[in-house]
């Protein structure tokens, strides 16, 4: 199960888990679409894939399968 995590690993951004703006890799770090697009490439600067946009847990499985709460941060470099 994805960890939804709270944050923007690059601009601590914050990003709910009802954001569409949240990016993810196949290793759930997760950015914001801006970052994604404007400092990365598209490519992960912790394992070098790409990003799809992270799917929303609906709202009545929130509850029981909460978000994380575990902010990460690590700022990027343009690249």
């Amino acid at each position: 199960m994805l960890d939804l995590r709270p944050n923007c690993e690059c601009c601590d951004k914050d990003l709910p888990a009802s954001s569409n703006d949240a990016m993810i890799c196949s290793f759930e770090c997760t950015f914001c679409s801006t970052c994604v697009s404007t400092l990365l490439n598209n490519i992960c600067p912790n394992c070098g894939g790409n990003f799809v946009p992270r799917p929303i847990r609906p709202r009545n499985k929130l509850e029981r399968h909460p978000p994380s709460t575990k902010r990460v941060l690590s700022p990027c470099k343009a690249r």
